[in-house]
Parts: C-alpha cells; sequence; structure tokens
C-alpha cells in the first residue's frame, strides 16, 4: 500500500501565531502590526490566504521572482534523479563552479560553496586566518554578516544591539563611509579616502594589542547600514591600507550580488576593485539554502593544511541545479539590465517625490537596491523612525510589502525580485506619494 502523506491543516492566522509562541524560538519575529499569512509566490507577488495579491518589495532571496517555473522545474527533477553529497562524482558542481567562476574577474577562479550566507561569511574567516596565520578583524559599523557565533562577533549591528555583549577584544570597527549622514559628505570628492582612513587607526589599535589583522570584511552596497552605497575611492582605499597591513579583503556580496546591482553583476565591481575573498548567499538559489565563497588560487591553496573542509549538504546534485538554473534565467531573461532600466526609474520618481515631501532626507541606490532615508529635519537630519514605520504600514494596507533598516530604523530599504517591472514602480510610486500625503 502506498505512503501517503498527512494533509498540513489549513490554520487562521491567529491560530499560528498561538502555535508560534508555544512551540517555535521565541526570538523570531513577524512582520506587520498584523501579520500576514502567506501561501502562494508567483513573480513579484505573494498571496495570502485569500488569494489577494501582495507586490514583494523587500525579499531579495526569491531573486529570479518568487517560484520562477525553470528553477522548480530544475529542482525537481535532479531531486527525483539523485542527491548525494560531494565525495562522488557529479557533473552539477563543476559545472556549477565553472560558471559561477566565469562571472567573476579572472584572479577569482576557486569555489567553496556553503548552504547560507553566513556559512559562506564564516568559512571565508577560516580561510582568511588560516592564510594570513592572524587573528584580529576589521569590520564596519553597523554591518551584519550572519547568525553563527562566530559572525555575530563580527557584526556591529547585533554585538552593538539589544541583547549584544558589546565589540570583541579581536574586532575593530570601522566607521561607516555614510556620505549622507556621516562625517564626510557628497560634497566631498575625497570623502571614500577620507572615510578609509578608519582603517588605519583600525590597524593601530590591533598593533596595539601585539596582533595583525587577517581581514577586512565590507559588504559592497551596505544593508542593515541602511542602504548606503560606498562612496567614490573608498575601497580602492580600504583595500590597500587593509593589504598593507597583511589582511585579506573580503567583499559580502550576500544582498547585492547576482546582476542586483544593475552596472555591475558583483557590486564590488563599481569601485574599480578585485577583492581576495568573496561570499554570496541569498539570492544565489531564489530561496533554496545555497551559499559560496569565491576566492583566490593561492589563498585556496594555502587553506591545505591536513584539516578538510566538508559539508554534507552544501554543493549537492539538488542545489547545484537549481544554482544552475539562477543563472540561465538572470541571463537569458537580461535580468541585470531590467535590475538596472527599473533601479534608474525608481530613482528618478523617488527623487521627484523628494521634492514634493520634506520627509524624504536622501534617496540612494545601484540597480534594485535602494535605501530612502526619512527624516524630520533636512538640517538636523533628525530621524523620522516613526513616520517611516507608519510608511511600512500605510504600503502593507494598500498590499505592497517593504521594511526599514539602518542604524536609526529611518530607511526605507527597497531590494525586489528582480523581475520587479516598471508598471510596479508606478505603482509603489503612486501609493508612497499617497502615503507621505497621509503622514
Amino acid at each position: 500500500m502506498p505512503t501517503t502523506v498527512a494533509p498540513i491543516p489549513n490554520r487562521i492566522p491567529e491560530d499560528i501565531v498561538t502555535l508560534r509562541r508555544q512551540h517555535l524560538n521565541p526570538t523570531l519575529s513577524m512582520s506587520y502590526q498584523q501579520p500576514l499569512k502567506m501561501v502562494r509566490g508567483a513573480g513579484a507577488y505573494l498571496y495570502d490566504q485569500d488569494g489577494n495579491a501582495y507586490l514583494d518589495m523587500v525579499n531579495n532571496v526569491c531573486h529570479v521572482g518568487h517560484c520562477h517555473p525553470a528553477v522548480v522545474a530544475a529542482g525537481q527533477a535532479q531531486m527525483a534523479q539523485l542527491n548525494t553529497n560531494t565525495r562522488y562524482l557529479h557533473d552539477n558542481i563543476v559545472e556549477y563552479a565553472t560558471r559561477l567562476s566565469a562571472t567573476f574577474p579572472s584572479e577569482l577562479s576557486v569555489v567553496f560553496l556553503t548552504n547560507s550566507g553566513t556559512e559562506a561569511n564564516d568559512l571565508a574567516l577560516r580561510i582568511a586566518k588560516t592564510y594570513t596565520q592572524a587573528n584580529d578583524i576589521i569590520v564596519v559599523d553597523h554591518a551584519y554578516h550572519g547568525n553563527s557565533p562566530t559572525m555575530i562577533e563580527l557584526s556591529p549591528y547585533k554585538f552593538d544591539g539589544k541583547g549584544g555583549r558589546g565589540r570583541p577584544a579581536h574586532i575593530q570597527v570601522a566607521e561607516i563611509p555614510d556620505d549622507y549622514r556621516g562625517r564626510f559628505r557628497k560634497d566631498d570628492p575625497e570623502a571614500g579616502a577620507h572615510y578609509a582612513d578608519a582603517l588605519q587607526r583600525a590597524i593601530a589599535a590591533i598593533h596595539a594589542r601585539g596582533e595583525k589583522p587577517a581581514a577586512f570584511y565590507c559588504e559592497s552596497v551596505l544593508g542593515c547600514g541602511g542602504q548606503v552605497v560606498l562612496p567614490k575611492g573608498y575601497l580602492p582605499a580600504a583595500y590597500a591600507h587593509a593589504r598593507a597591513a597583511g589582511a585579506v579583503c573580503i567583499a559580502d556580496e550576500v544582498q547585492v550580488g547576482f546582476g542586483r546591482a544593475g552596472d555591475y553583476f558583483w557590486a564590488f565591481e563599481a569601485q574599480g576593485v578585485v577583492p581576495d575573498i568573496v561570499t554570496m548567499g541569498k539570492p544565489i538559489g531564489n530561496g533554496h539554502p545555497m551559499g559560496a565563497v569565491v576566492t583566490r588560487p593561492e589563498i585556496a591553496q594555502a587553506f591545505i593544511t591536513g584539516m578538510e573542509y566538508f559539508n554534507t549538504f552544501a554543493g549537492n546534485p539538488v542545489s547545484c541545479a537549481i544554482g544552475l538554473a539562477v543563472l540561465d534565467v538572470i541571463q537569458q531573461e537580461g535580468l541585470q539590465a531590467h535590475a538596472k532600466h527599473v533601479g534608474d526609474f525608481l530613482l528618478q520618481g523617488l527623487n521627484d517625490l523628494k521634492q514634493k515631501h520634506t520627509l524624504i532626507g536622501d534617496v540612494r541606490g545601484t540597480g534594485l537596491f535602494i535605501g530612502v532615508e526619512l527624516v524630520k529635519d533636512r538640517i538636523s537630519l533628525e530621524p523620522a523612525t516613526a513616520e517611516a514605520n507608519a510608511v511600512i504600514e500605510f504600503l502593507k494596507a494598500h498590499r505592497i510589502l517593504l521594511s526599514t533598516d539602518g542604524p536609526y530604523d529611518n530607511v526605507l530599504k527597497l531590494k525586489p525580485p528582480m523581475v520587479f517591472s516598471i508598471e510596479n514602480a508606478q505603482e509603489f510610486l503612486m501609493r508612497l506619494d499617497q502615503a507621505f500625503k497621509q503622514i
């Protein structure tokens, strides 16, 4: 007699909330004052239990669109054929490593596969420490690099936030290169270099401890820091300081990679640099848990110490089939160029709204990774945190999903699936205008 899978009850949202509180991780948050129950996704939309469509403007994980049929089909087909670990030979993993590395500068050619962005950043830390034989790390203020214990130690967003234990001694925090709110502003052509000087102070602090720096971690566009686009010249100068002290430079592309930046496939390319290590996750598998590290051959060789890096699930045939399908969709549907086109339209529309509404202090971004910082006063830059959250709830009531970020939780963060269209952008701009008029 064939096995039957027990049906899952169709519960009302209130009952799900109750069961979450009884049985799930108690620190797990829910979005919105009245949480939504989503049952289906397609393209740029999520659908609730009543069939209502919500325009998703914050889910950069489902990179090529929710439930993209080509990605779903690739996973289903491989799952029905074989799924096992990487100690057996299989075409998928070498094909994926070849295709992925081809998107990078030629210096970056060795791929390590993981199951998430956290794992990728954690592995990058191991590789960097092994290569440099050093221990101390430099990070950017308000950065978030993952949820493992070692990544919490690297994430000011966590260790300086609620429940955090403060900065560990082996971590140095460089000033956030925010040319809207920080010490050096957009009117300073040397702002990037000035912010990069913070690394020299961090290196000096490491040397004062009798230690050496192993790595400098920096997101190619700052996410939790408030969707901050790095000032021109920041990474070249920062990388020069780090490398002069013997550290390797790690570009965290977990949020902004795979063509989202529009002008470039990898956002670090906008700064004209080649990192030593690049980490990625979130969009890599369109919702399937994957991550990766790409590095230089000499750094990868130094990681050969006799201790194997083996990961039971990473690089399995199903994951690699899905990752390959994502790369195919990005290329065949022209999603990088699409991100540039729609992103430019959004930035122009948002700047037009800025002329109408003084609540908008700054509009910034690249491709489909955009931040809108709300302030109560454009001179004092007092954060409009309550107003930002009111905008989020207004948009949710009009079936548009958005969220906030930044040190003051006053930045609207726009990072929709890459299939987000001009028509979607027009709808959002119209509703955002209404939100500002009401607030």
